[in-house]
């Protein structure tokens, strides 16, 4: 079978690898989509922290069961699955304490472990996550909509709450999705006009604000003269979020959900005189797998815009190049085999 390769920074490899069978606990799954991911653009540019090459990239997954394996379970041949690539350990504080997204010994599908570009691997049975009505391409984009919906969950939005998310790609679009479902006000902030517009245009968001000073006033008129109570930002760019705390209301909230490997700065005394409450988000729970899944399901979440570009993992090497370096990406999906 093909497999794919990042074999170094910039450089794909393609070989020709036998299949693999189910091992214990595994279920073997035949790869239908796969998300390209932030993390894989920054793996590809060589400058995705926490990386070593060669490594087989792709965690945003949707995948067929061709053998459940012999774990007990309600798994069966033929079931279409999204793929849940946070590999915990089971054991470590954050595990006992229901927290599997931060595990102490955390391996991520495609990150710190092999992932699915190739037709036919394994993963743990116990991280598949079934559904009878959603598409493949559907199933791919629940992993990228769970580092929204988490982020959200860590916010603990409510009625009285007014959100601000800073950075209009693949994660800020998600976590705009999910406060909508929260049914709490959100305004985007970006330096792209085009992001904005896609915002305006998909996802029905009024108010789009440029970054910067210009975004100022706006971002006080949405608020009704105050600063916003919660600010989530998911641009992973230090600027950004250093001035995060510049925007958020007295009392507030700000959440980053994009990774900066390095040092943030803020001014203590602000950040007191605010007594703001500033939050980590990482990956997202097994729990919301399952509830956004049913959320698609039920059409309150639609996938349909995500979707701007389209190749076949035969065409990886030659075309990953020029996809990610589009500005009109905003998701790529890798075809690997026909669905029905």
């Amino acid at each position: 079978m093909l497999q794919i390769t990042l074999e170094t920074p910039g450089r794909f490899a393609a070989a020709d690898v036998p299949e693999p069978s189910a091992g214990p606990g595994q279920a073997l799954v035949r790869v239908h989509r796969i998300g390209v991911c932030g993390t894989d653009l920054h793996a590809f540019r060589g400058r995705q922290p926490f990386f070593s090459y060669p490594r087989i990239l792709g965690h945003e997954l949707g995948v067929e069961v061709l053998d459940p394996g012999d774990e007990p379970g309600a798994l069966r041949r033929g079931d279409r699955c999204s793929v849940e690539p946070y590999l915990n350990c089971g054991r470590c504080i954050a595990c006992r304490r229901g927290k599997p997204n931060c595990c102490t010994e955390l391996k991520v599908l495609g990150v710190h472990v092999d992932g699915g570009m190739r037709p036919v691997f394994n993963v743990p049975a116990r991280k598949l996550h079934a559904s009878a009505k959603l598409t493949y391409d559907q199933l791919a984009l629940v992993e990228t909509l769970g580092i929204g919906a988490h982020a959200v969950e860590r916010a603990q939005l409510t009625a009285a709450d007014t959100v601000l998310v800073v950075g209009a790609g693949p994660i800020g679009l998600s976590v705009i999705q999910f406060a909508q479902v929260a049914g709490v006000q959100a305004a985007v902030m970006d330096v792209s006009a085009a992001r904005l517009e896609f915002c305006r245009r998909q996802f029905g968001v009024r108010h789009i604000l440029p970054a910067g000073p210009a975004g100022r006033e706006p971002l006080l008129e949405f608020g009704g003269g105050d600063l916003p109570t919660v600010v989530i930002d998911a641009t992973g760019n230090p600027a950004s979020m250093a001035g995060a705390f510049e925007l958020a209301a007295h009392g507030g909230r700000i959440v980053f959900v994009g990774l900066f490997p390095g040092e943030i700065t803020f001014q203590d005394p602000n950040f007191h005189r605010r007594e703001l409450t500033l939050l980590a988000t990482r990956n997202s729970l097994p729990t919301t797998f399952r509830e956004i899944i049913a959320l698609i399901e039920a059409g309150r979440i639609d996938t349909g815009p995500w979707i701007t570009h389209r190749f076949g993992l035969a065409e990886t090497p030659e075309r990953f190049a020029a996809v990610a370096a589009d500005p009109a990406l905003i998701k790529a999906m890798i075809e690997v085999a026909a669905s029905g």
